[in-house]
């Protein structure tokens, strides 16, 4: 059985592609839960809805799946109905060949949109986006900040594991057990790197939030499974 208070998101061994799995009553007491029940979508809605939307995701065999025509992409957004400011969120993805997705965090919907730090997910062989550059490959804070070189991404159609901590103004991106990109929120050089990106132009892009979790709907296929958290509390 997996570890998930351990600093390191270990593989998931023997568990089947459609499995979701529980947290054990020790890693309940250390405060994880799951964000997915493989069965349902409750503790998700649409982004500035009440409701969860009716179309283009789908609860099968423990996966929750985003498809849907690409022209249309960005209208059903979902997240979570909770919000969380320092946490440790762990979950796995897998796109189809060419798809374009993303995990989204600090997700307020005071914006006009859900413009948020993203986590990418992404085929960085074959999807356009990706080819612009690193910064916006597989585990980067897309279009801000790079992750490390040779990172260990799988290919389109396989698992990944991936990993998003904050912990007061320090993130970290982890793909596959290893830790990929770190910034520091409210720092001169996250400042510096948001203003070559398409955020400049955001107030308070750089600020820590107490924000939603955001699975972002690209009209491309993506699969979700195995989506936990730990957090303290809110008060």
């Amino acid at each position: 059985m997996r570890t998930l208070v351990a600093a390191v998101v270990v593989a998931a061994v023997g568990v089947g592609a459609g499995a979701a799995e529980k947290p054990t009553a020790a890693e309940e007491k250390a405060g994880w839960r799951a964000l997915f029940d493989g069965k349902s979508t409750a503790g998700w809605r649409g982004f500035k809805s009440e409701t969860f939307p009716l179309e283009r995701w789908t609860v099968v065999d423990g996966v929750l799946k985003q498809s849907g025509p690409h022209g249309e992409r960005g209208t059903r957004d979902i997240i979570t109905k909770d919000k969380f400011g320092d946490f440790d969120f762990r979950f796995e993805w897998k796109v189809a060949p060419g798809g374009n997705s993303g995990v989204k965090y600090l997700v307020t919907e005071e914006r006009a949109g859900p413009i948020a730090h993203e986590y990418q997910v992404v085929d960085d062989e074959k999807n356009p986006d990706a080819k612009i550059g690193p910064h916006r490959q597989t585990a980067s804070f897309y279009d801000v900040l790079p992750p490390a070189k040779d990172v260990p991404r799988k290919p389109a159609g396989e698992w990944n594991e991936s990993r998003i901590l904050v912990k007061g103004n320090h993130v970290e991106h982890w793909l596959n057990g290893r830790k990929v990109l770190e910034y520091e929120l409210g720092s001169p050089e996250l400042q510096a790197a948001i203003t070559k990106s398409k955020f400049k132009d955001v107030p308070g892009f750089d600020a820590k939030l107490e924000g939603h979790l955001l699975l972002q709907d690209h009209g491309d296929e993506v699969w979700y499974r195995n989506l936990r958290i730990q957090a303290p509390p809110r008060p």
